[in-house]
């Protein structure tokens, strides 16, 4: 695990710090910030499953035209006791 010294430094009303380049987030908008006693930890933000709700429905076919990916008799779940 690499670990550098930062400088902190005022934005407005906010303490900001600049992530070097070296340790950047590729393709991330935002991150989520999580402090634990004096750590604050920083990890992308990702979708969330409540994020669902919030897009379009999808097409009664959707998938309709799939290829089959188990090969018939393959999985036999009739001699499963339960």
């Amino acid at each position: 695990m690499a670990t550098i010294t930062v400088s902190l430094f005022r934005n407005g009303r906010n303490q900001a710090i600049r992530i070097p380049r070296d340790m950047e987030f590729h393709g991330v908008t935002e991150l989520i910030v999580t402090r634990e006693g004096d750590t604050l930890t920083l990890r992308p933000s990702r979708p969330s499953w409540s994020s669902l709700a919030t897009m379009e429905p999808i097409e009664a076919d959707f998938l309709a035209d799939r290829p089959a990916v188990i090969e018939p008799g393959r999985v036999d779940f009739s001699e499963r006791e339960d």
